[in-house]
Order: C-alpha cells, then sequence, then structure tokens
C-alpha cells in the first residue's frame, strides 16, 4: 500500500519538497501503477517465447564530443555545488 508516510520517504530520497496536494496525487498515482503492474501477473505466459534481441555484438554510436552546458546552469540544478563539484552525502566510512 502506497502511504502518505511512503511518498514521503521516496520524496526525501529524491530530494524533492512535496506541497500537500502533490502528496495526496502521488499516493494515488503510485497505488495506481502498482495495481496496473499487478495486474501483469495474472496474464498466462506460459507458451510464449521469451522476446531477445540477438547482435553480434553491441551496435554502438560514435562517440563525439557535444556541447555542454555552462557550469552557472549545472549549478543550479544542484542541492549543493563546491569547486565545481557535486557535493552529496558520504555514503561509505573511510574508518576501518
Amino acid at each position: 500500500m502506497i502511504d502518505r508516510d511512503t511518498v514521503l520517504k521516496v520524496a526525501e530520497l529524491a530530494r524533492l519538497k512535496l506541497t500537500e496536494e502533490e502528496i495526496e496525487l502521488y499516493s494515488k498515482q503510485l497505488k495506481d501503477i502498482l495495481e496496473f503492474v499487478n495486474t501483469m501477473n495474472e496474464v498466462n505466459t506460459d507458451n510464449v517465447e521469451p522476446f531477445v534481441l540477438e547482435f553480434e555484438e553491441t551496435p554502438l554510436r560514435e562517440d563525439t564530443p557535444g556541447k555542454t552546458l555552462p557550469r552557472e546552469e549545472i549549478e543550479k540544478n544542484a542541492p549543493e555545488f563546491e569547486n565545481g563539484f557535486f557535493v552529496v552525502p558520504r555514503i561509505f566510512s573511510t574508518e576501518g
């Protein structure tokens, strides 16, 4: 069940600030999405072969440099930016 606490936890992980209206809307939308996905479990796929694309090798595109955004535009999208780098929470301890 997608409840208010679940929506708030997902929003926190995504660093989103939601209004009360958004919390209510997303609770309903996420519930509807999960219900739809669960209906797919009811489909009988016993005689259905898996769809697998077969390639001799992985198709690659030419790796050519393109236009990049100015640093100021990038910095506007980051909660914290310092000395040209995104600042993120530490996830590993350096102490052993």
